[in-house]
């Protein structure tokens, strides 16, 4: 009798214990799932502002989806993803692919980058690069370097556009040279996938944003600003050189400027909202400050009188 009993509260514990797993598992998955597609250079300082929204929206799961922005912008348009916010690494791809669809009317430019050559201590002449013979150390022979996919990634056509910008500023015929070195010249789909390249040692060096260097604690060098598109000041500069890509995209130099939109179908439109406006916050601008992605502060904003209401204080308008 006393085994019996023992018995029944053993299985009366395992049914609570069940009960209580089934309810935890029914809250979880009740939660609320914003999505959010993204360029691969802005997972770090996305995720900070993800745990802190759903830190002020328990019942709310933001869902972070990085790809090359280009990538991002054609699963959307060709139907293969369904999001609520679009945050890429340069406004031009909402206005390129998002616009003409009619997914969206507005976009904000919340933050700005620069390029760099990022690299480790196990780089080949590492102790020798700088910022003023850094073409003649890639052109060597056993030296490799990389860069993301320009079809795929800005970051891609982004280099091929210092490289253009660095011909003219040195007199040298610096993109021929390191274009046509198939044997050295290492390609992946994402900028943030040469990291682990670089950390394998099986990479000397990388074109990197700047706050990618940053954040994963690879050193760098820092470039001109006439070449590096992180000023301002150089835009008439920069628009003098251009690249087509394989989608016949002309594509011209501009200082690198991230935007983000929500989508007019987006699932849920009103929390999209209130995580751009964290996003846009000084916390936000704070995440984004230390992520080494300086924020635009007030950011920019297309059809300023479009965007929703809840943003517009903190956005001003920009005619690119």
């Amino acid at each position: 009798m006393e085994f019996d009993k023992k018995i029944i509260a053993l299985a009366v514990i395992v049914i609570l214990v069940g009960i209580s797993l089934y309810g935890l598992y029914q809250y979880q998955t009740q939660k609320t799932q914003v999505v959010i597609l993204h360029a691969g250079s802005l997972a770090v300082p996305l995720y900070s502002v993800k745990t802190a929204f759903e830190n002020q929206h328990p019942n709310v799961e933001v869902l972070l989806e990085g790809h090359g922005s280009v990538d991002c912008a054609r699963l959307i348009v060709e139907g293969n993803r369904t999001t609520d916010i679009l945050a890429v690494a340069d406004y031009n791809v909402i206005i390129k692919y998002i616009m003409p669809a009619n997914l969206t009317d507005w976009y904000i430019v919340f933050a700005r980058n620069e390029m760099v050559i990022a690299f480790t201590n196990q780089s080949r002449y590492h102790n020798e690069i700088n910022s003023t013979n850094w073409y003649q150390i890639l052109a060597r022979p056993d030296v490799s370097y990389g860069h993301s996919d320009p079809n795929r990634d800005p970051a891609g056509y982004r280099t091929l556009l210092l490289w253009k910008l660095a011909d003219k500023y040195y007199n040298a015929s610096i993109y021929d040279t390191l274009i046509q070195s198939a044997e050295n010249h290492v390609i992946r789909p994402k900028s943030v996938e040469l990291i682990a390249l670089l950390e394998s040692h099986d990479l000397d060096y990388a074109f990197e944003y700047k706050s990618v260097a940053v954040q994963h604690n690879l050193s760098y060098i820092e470039l001109s600003p006439e070449i590096n598109l992180g000023d301002w000041t150089k835009a008439e500069l920069y628009s003098t050189v251009n690249v087509t890509l394989t989608d016949g995209t002309v594509i011209y130099g501009t200082p690198i400027l991230y935007g983000f939109t929500i989508l007019k179908n987006a699932p849920h439109y009103e929390l999209a909202v209130s995580f751009a406006e964290l996003l846009l916050s000084d916390q936000g601008d704070t995440i984004f400050e230390n992520a080494g992605q300086p924020p635009i502060s007030p950011a920019l904003a297309s059809n300023l009188n479009k965007i929703p209401t809840a943003l517009q204080q903190y956005a001003t308008s920009f005619n690119s």
